[in-house]
């Protein structure tokens, strides 16, 4: 007998995909439950698309329908079917994180929902049917602060005496480009520091990524400023720790995991006011907003105190915050009024 099924049908680990897989391994331990589809790790075993529609037919004792907890449109359109064409007790919730007008399709999926979560209030502005505003939580056990950091960042085996790193894809809206002109400015003023981007490119991006290295050779720093591709979840959590800074710089981002992937590290950052970078900011104490990043960056790495303070209240904040445990009782809150026909 099953409550829940949460739908996972991307197969590339994305930041939704990071997300969902925090949440999934606290609600394993909470609900009778499936993963559909695609694996997540540190989560159950997923089962297929049809046997997550087999499970529905029959609820768990006392639950009236099985919820199935969405995020992305195919998984909409399946639960929709589920729940509309096959007539099965489903009732369905999305999570909803952009800070933007959706187009046309997905807003009708999104109308069609029995229940929304919004991450942010400036999301909750955007889609109907929001029954709370839940930010998305980070898993402070498994991403946490080395005990030493210089040793961490000696085993990762990148050349230098510390780290730093934008993680996401390769792509102008994520603002590469940003990090490759904030890192070239800086950079030389930092002989000990080696800079990673970590992500890949799309095929529609990959001129803009040879346009990057192209600058960052012209630059002479091939050796510092790595371009190192995709790494695997468990890889990121060892690396995180060793890292001395995040420098995210998008131009548009909905919420914006890896600054608090970071932070429950003990890693601070240093964004663009994007997605809900300023919030978890703390009014800076746990990291910087800006509109010109090379000078904030410099500054912290100048400031060994400094950036010490705002590594600890980073994981303080991180912690106290934005857990995943806390992020898992707010969706828990909107299952159980559905549940109870409020």
């Amino acid at each position: 007998m099953t409550e829940l099924i949460v739908t996972n049908f991307n197969r590339n680990f994305t930041g939704v995909s990071a997300t969902a897989a925090g949440v999934v391994r606290v609600q394993a331990g909470r609900y009778d439950m499936a993963l559909a589809d695609v694996a997540l790790p540190g989560c159950p075993a997923p089962v297929s698309r049809a046997a997550a529609r087999q499970l529905s037919r029959a609820p768990a004792p006392g639950r009236p329908f099985v919820i199935w907890h969405v995020r992305r449109n195919p998984e909409m359109r399946a639960a929709l079917w589920a729940r509309d064409v096959l007539r099965l007790p489903v009732r369905i919730v999305f999570t909803s994180a952009a800070q933007r007008r959706h187009s046309a399709w997905p807003r009708w999926l999104i109308s069609r929902m029995d229940a929304v979560i919004a991450t942010t209030d400036a999301a909750a502005g955007y889609v109907p049917h929001v029954r709370a505003v839940v930010p998305h939580g980070v898993d402070c056990d498994r991403f946490a602060p080395a005990p030493d950091r210089a040793a961490a960042w000696r085993a990762s085996g990148y050349p230098g005496a510390r780290g730093i790193a934008t993680i996401g894809r390769i792509r102008p809206e994520k603002g590469t480009d940003r990090f490759v002109a904030a890192m070239i400015a800086a950079l030389p003023r930092h002989p000990d520091t080696t800079a990673l981007l970590i992500g890949r490119a799309g095929p529609a991006d990959r001129a803009f990524l040879d346009r990057l290295k192209a600058q960052v050779a012209a630059a002479g720093l091939s050796e510092r400023l790595l371009f190192v591709g995709e790494i695997g979840a468990d890889a990121l959590c060892a690396l995180m720790p060793a890292l001395s800074l995040i420098v995210q710089l998008p131009r548009y981002e909905g919420y914006g995991m890896v600054p608090l992937e970071g932070m429950a590290s003990g890693v601070p950052f240093v964004a663009t006011d994007a997605g809900h970078y300023a919030e978890f900011s703390n009014g800076g104490r746990a990291g910087v907003v800006t509109r010109e990043a090379a000078g904030a960056v410099s500054a912290l790495l100048d400031d060994a105190g400094r950036l010490d303070a705002m590594a600890r209240a980073a994981r303080a904040v991180a912690v106290e915050r934005y857990s995943v445990t806390r992020e898992a009782d707010g969706i828990g809150a909107v299952y159980e009024a559905l549940w109870s026909g409020r």
